[in-house]
């Protein structure tokens, strides 16, 4: 059995939430530069909402309160599909290999909650 984590950086779940982050931040720098305030801004700022999400939770007390921060970063993952789609729909970029690393976050991040819900810690 796996020691508990002491910092959220070694929470997988997290590694593969920044990973996608810094594709999300070398995908967007060839966008249209008027797309620098609009898409760019946004895509990024849900993107680096997921981690950001999952490093807040990870030190609150209460199981409900961790959850809830981990909900919050699965939001975050459905805003950044749906830039995703757009980005490819305006032919921006492309966009598979993003989608499969946001797909396998989120599949890890739905384990990690279901674990804590199950878990009473």
């Amino acid at each position: 059995m796996r020691q508990p984590a002491k910092h959220f950086q070694e929470l997988v779940v997290w590694q593969k939430a920044h990973a996608l982050v810094l594709a999300i931040y070398g995908l967007t720098k060839s966008f249209p530069k008027e797309e620098a305030y609009g898409l760019t801004s946004q895509l990024r700022r849900a993107a680096v909402s997921v981690p950001a999400n999952i490093a807040e939770g990870f030190k609150k007390k209460g199981r409900n309160d961790k959850v809830r921060f981990l909900n919050i970063a699965q939001g975050s993952l459905e805003e950044v599909r749906y830039y995703l789609i757009l980005v490819c729909d305006l032919k921006y970029a492309e966009t598979q290999t993003p989608m499969e690393r946001l797909e396998e976050v989120s599949k890890i991040l739905e384990a990690y909650m279901c674990s804590i819900l199950n878990s009473g810690s």
